[in-house]
Formats: C-alpha cells, sequence, structure tokens
C-alpha cells in the first residue's frame, strides 16, 4: 500500500504564493493616485475592450491585475452587491470598504483552501469622497491581505520600482492632470515611453456628476500626456 502525498502547511503556502505572485508579475501594472480633486486611474493595456479599470458605482472605481477572466469575475460581483445594498437600503450605503473587505475575505478564502489553486489576481477599490464620507483607497493582494492606502497604490508588474519612481514625484496637493502625467511617467520608466493608445485611464471626479467615474481616451488622453 502506498503512502499518500504530503506537503506540509508551510510549504503548501510559500508554493501557492509563488504560483500567483509570478502569474501577476507576468502581466502589465497599474497605479491608482488620489489627487487634490479625486482620483486617477492609469494602466498599460493596449487592448480597447478588456478593462482593467472600470465603474462599481456612483462614486467608486474597480481596478484588476493578473489573469483577466478571473479579476472580471470579481469585478461583476462588486458591481452585484454594490446594487444590491442600495436598492435594499440607500445609495449612500454602498462604500469602497464593505466591498473591498468583501473581495479580501473571498481571495483569502481561495488561497487557503487546500484544494484550490490561488486567485492570480491583485485588486484595487477606489472611492471618491463627499460631504458624509472620506476619500478611500484599497489595495487587495492575491492572499486576501487588504491596505488601506492614503496616497497611491500600484499594481501587478514590476511594481516595487515604479511605486518607488511614483514616490519620488508624489504630491497630494496635484490635480487629476498632473497626478495623471506623474503616473504614466512612473509606468513608463526611464528608458521607453508609453502612448496614449497604449493606456487605459479613468477618472473618478465631482465634476462628472452624480456617476463621477469617466473615461478618458483618445485625442483628450493624447492631449493630456502632451501638455
Amino acid at each position: 500500500m502506498s503512502m499518500p502525498y504530503y506537503v506540509g502547511p508551510e510549504q503548501m503556502m510559500k508554493d501557492k504564493a509563488e504560483f500567483a505572485q509570478k502569474g501577476i508579475a507576468r502581466g502589465r501594472s497599474l497605479i491608482a493616485v488620489v489627487a487634490a480633486d479625486g482620483i486617477v486611474l492609469v494602466a498599460e493595456n493596449p487592448s480597447r475592450s478588456l478593462h482593467k479599470i472600470s465603474e462599481i458605482y456612483d462614486r467608486i472605481a474597480f481596478g484588476g491585475v493578473g489573469k483577466y477572466n478571473e479579476y472580471d469575475q470579481l469585478r461583476v460581483a462588486g458591481v452585484r452587491q454594490a446594487d444590491m445594498k442600495g436598492l435594499a437600503y440607500s445609495r449612500e450605503d454602498v462604500d469602497a470598504q464593505s466591498l473591498a473587505n468583501a473581495y479580501a475575505q473571498y481571495v483569502g478564502s481561495v488561497f487557503a483552501n487546500e484544494h484550490m489553486k490561488p486567485l492570480e489576481v491583485e485588486l484595487v477599490v477606489a472611492e471618491l469622497g463627499a460631504a458624509h464620507r472620506q476619500t478611500q483607497l484599497y489595495h487587495v493582494g492575491y492572499e486576501g491581505t487588504i491596505t488601506d492606502r492614503h496616497d497611491f497604490a500600484v499594481l501587478g508588474g514590476d511594481s516595487a520600482q515604479i511605486a518607488d519612481r511614483l514616490l519620488a514625484t508624489y504630491d497630494a496637493s496635484n490635480d487629476l492632470d498632473l497626478s495623471l502625467r506623474g503616473a504614466v511617467a512612473a509606468l513608463s520608466g526611464p528608458d521607453r515611453t508609453l502612448s496614449h493608445e497604449e493606456l487605459e485611464v479613468a477618472y473618478l471626479s465631482s465634476r462628472n456628476g452624480r456617476r463621477c467615474f469617466a473615461r478618458v481616451t483618445g485625442s483628450a488622453l493624447e492631449a493630456l500626456l502632451e501638455q
């Protein structure tokens, strides 16, 4: 009779972490930056239909990197949860913190389950502040950790190097347009230039009306990058 295959819990968690990290690192990066007048989300993404950045609710945006089908399923689940809570209670009761906690709980439970592979995703959930609530930015890791950020979050790819470049130029008093150019410069690095066709950009801004989320594309994005 053969003995069953055994892997210790510590080794299993290590292997899962390495698997998820490799999958996420193969993808292109995403940055979310808190500006003086809103939040800008920038991703390196040449696709015009497979979005890394999306609207969740009136003042809430979602960003994901890693395996597209996995984080897109999470995006859809977040939209449904927000809609149900808004209908059952009120639109003001829908907030980024509860959504980020739900994402963290689910991603963490998958990571801890010994019968399933981990999700190869990192997520960001951003909410533009209003009179009754402050601006919120949450980074959810592949193992279910959740981090409350007050300045910016960098996901996927060479996130450590990109974060260092962004930290060197970040200023909380910058407006959305300046913050966008700083984020693009951090994504690009010193050795290349990213064109507007290689970027996916969205703003969360009260100037966009009740639904604060708006994409910046085409000639409008090109003009902003050339300033």
